[in-house]
């Protein structure tokens, strides 16, 4: 996969579209300090050294259960790729879909 597939495969989804990837425990939280589509990227490249640096950073990691509550009470939208078996997620600043 390149990365204008993956930029074509990017949707904004409200988080509880997401919740039951959640529950499988493969949702992965992207900082809004990166950009999704190179995360994503990354990760379909199998580039571990990145991908290690950026978690050891706090920039991605698995959703916490205390994200998801408050995604949900805040019915917040995200943008999200699929990179099987992961649901990466990122939170927008502009909610509107």
């Amino acid at each position: 996969m390149d990365r204008e597939e993956l930029n074509a495969e990017t949707a904004k989804i409200y988080w509880k579209e997401v919740e039951t990837f959640f529950a499988n425990g493969t949702v992965i939280y992207v900082s809004s300090e990166l950009d999704l589509i190179d995360v994503a990227l990354d990760i379909c490249l199998d580039n571990k050294l990145k991908v290690q640096q950026w978690m050891s950073g706090n920039l991605i990691n698995k959703v916490s259960d205390q994200q998801a509550l408050e995604w949900l009470s805040g019915d917040t939208v995200l943008w999200s790729v699929v990179v099987k078996p992961w649901v990466l997620v990122q939170p927008i600043k502009d909610s509107s879909l």
